[in-house]
């Protein structure tokens, strides 16, 4: 038995060589075979697509993939040595064991947990987790971002100009006001050495300005810690929130 939330598949080691057109990598694995990898994040990766870093990636059995290879964890030198995880598909994965096991105690009580309900404006979005009980509370809307890019000890978000994330930011402030709900914004912090989180303003001043108005809408921010190792991921508890960071947008 181990205290992971979630475990890796057999992962290998290799070294990057390139990341370029965002979603494909070049890396030499440690056996000294040269692969392209797919690179299952939109974002810029601020940080972590040095040439020479250290990398990890899976391996798939389905043989109508055209890349079997994945990249899952980059090591980031910011600080000590840290790995991170930069599949954008794991932290809602992790999220659910999370949720599972009743890790989050700000949450409260629910007794279901439904991923990918539809709601918004004229019903086209979804929501990444909807949390209901059987009592009187009100539903719970909550929303998962990956964070990967750190500025010393703190976490940030976003990396790069994400409409999509601004987008999401009102429908939770919408589904406060028009359905009487909670709603949770949940950064998945996807790396162990930052003790702190802030709104990566600098990145996206409109998002900055978007998440403080969120706040003080209600919607409820949960900056959540996650220790990466190629074995798996444990969780370390929230980080501390600094607006101040974003202060000068707001």
């Amino acid at each position: 038995m181990t205290d992971f939330i979630y475990e890796f598949p057999p992962l290998y080691p290799g070294t990057l060589i390139k990341r370029y057109k965002r979603f494909l990598a070049d890396l030499e694995l440690d056996s000294g075979e040269k692969i392209t990898a797919h690179c299952a994040n939109p974002g810029k990766m601020l940080g972590l697509s040095a040439p020479g870093s250290r990398v990890m990636v899976s391996l798939s059995d389905n043989p109508k993939r055209k890349l079997p290879y994945s990249l899952e964890l980059v090591e980031a030198r910011d600080n000590e040595p840290t790995w991170v995880g930069v599949n954008t598909a794991l932290p809602n994965r992790a999220i659910k064991s999370c949720l599972e096991r009743r890790l989050f105690p700000e949450l409260g009580e629910y007794d279901s947990i439904r991923p990918e309900v539809r709601y918004g404006r004229e019903n086209k979005s979804r929501v990444d987790f909807l949390l209901e009980g059987t009592g009187a509370e009100p539903p719970i809307y909550l929303e998962v971002k990956n964070v990967t890019w750190a500025e010393g000890r703190t976490a940030l978000f976003p990396d790069a100009v994400t409409d999509r994330g601004q987008k999401h930011l009102r429908e939770l402030m919408d589904a406060i006001a028009s359905l009487g709900a909670r709603a949770v914004l949940l950064f998945f912090i996807n790396r162990s050495d930052c003790e702190f989180f802030a709104a990566g303003d600098r990145a996206d001043p409109v998002y900055a300005e978007l998440l403080g108005e969120a706040r003080d809408r209600g919607v409820q921010i949960l900056p959540c810690r996650f220790e990466v190792t190629p074995q798996g991921l444990r969780y370390l508890g929230l980080a501390e929130l600094k607006f101040s960071a974003v202060s000068s947008q707001l």
